[in-house]
């Protein structure tokens, strides 16, 4: 079992790529699955259909530990195994803290071994790195980290700021940078500017991603661009940076 954690900042197209690549190596016999671990609780919705889902943390509040973990899950596209940590009620406690919660009821019901996947994403706010929204890095979640990014100013400080935590806690166990993702958005000087970052930080671009209205079609239907377009150049890309991420984090397909 691959266990990879993608942060990035909010807004970046993280959900997008992360679900996009659960897809493609779903398409491949992979088992994949996709742990949201974001309050907006949305990670998921676009391997499993606009139907609402109950997150962890919503279980918990509403039943305490009165429920299986088939009510944590959904099974989305290809045999996807879809969760959503969830988060707090509007106003009040911590997100991060809701995070760690999540995991750990995950791992309490036995996630893992019954559902037996080859590959888990993690897939991470990445605009604030305090302990909650580190939790996936930690020994027994992630083993790498992947962070996706563009070339605006904003991406690449939040990608920065991950990288050094992910540093910071080298000595402890935790996850591996693994690398970066290009996810363009065709500003000026985009490639050069993260393959600076990459430099900075000793780390690689190891794949990119083509602006392309293909994805905002895609989701309006609802669907990652591997379902709804799979012929098409994204889908290609897609598919070639799944080929990526799973080199970089030592697996094969």
């Amino acid at each position: 079992m691959i266990k990879i954690a993608v942060y990035g900042k909010g807004g970046i197209g993280k959900s997008t790529t992360v679900s996009n690549l659960s897809a493609a190596l779903a398409d491949r016999g992979v088992r994949v699955m996709q742990i949201g671990c974001d309050p907006k609780a949305d990670s998921t919705a676009l391997l499993r259909g606009p139907e609402p889902m109950k997150t962890v943390l919503d279980l918990v509040r509403e039943r305490k530990n009165d429920f299986a973990l088939a009510d944590m899950v959904r099974i989305g596209y290809g045999g996807t195994v879809c969760c959503e940590a969830g988060g707090p009620s509007p106003g009040t406690g911590c997100a991060g803290r809701g995070i760690i919660a999540a995991l750990e009821k995950l791992s309490e019901k036995g996630a893992f071994e019954e559902y037996r996947p080859d590959v888990v994403f993690y897939d991470v706010l990445g605009d604030v790195v305090c302990g909650g929204f580190t939790m996936p890095m930690r020994p027994g979640y992630a083993e790498k980290v992947f962070v996706v990014t563009s070339g605006e100013n904003m991406s690449i400080h939040a990608a920065a700021n991950i990288a050094v935590a992910v540093e910071g806690f080298r000595n402890r166990g935790y996850a591996d940078f693994a690398g970066l993702i290009l996810n363009r958005r065709n500003v000026k000087n985009e490639d050069e500017k993260v393959e600076e970052l990459a430099r900075d930080i000793h780390s690689a671009v190891i794949g990119s991603l083509s602006r392309s209205d293909t994805v905002l079609e895609a989701e309006e239907l609802g669907k990652t661009v591997i379902e709804a377009f799979p012929e098409s150049g994204m889908a290609g890309e897609y598919r070639r940076l799944a080929e990526a991420v799973m080199r970089a984090a030592g697996g094969t397909l």
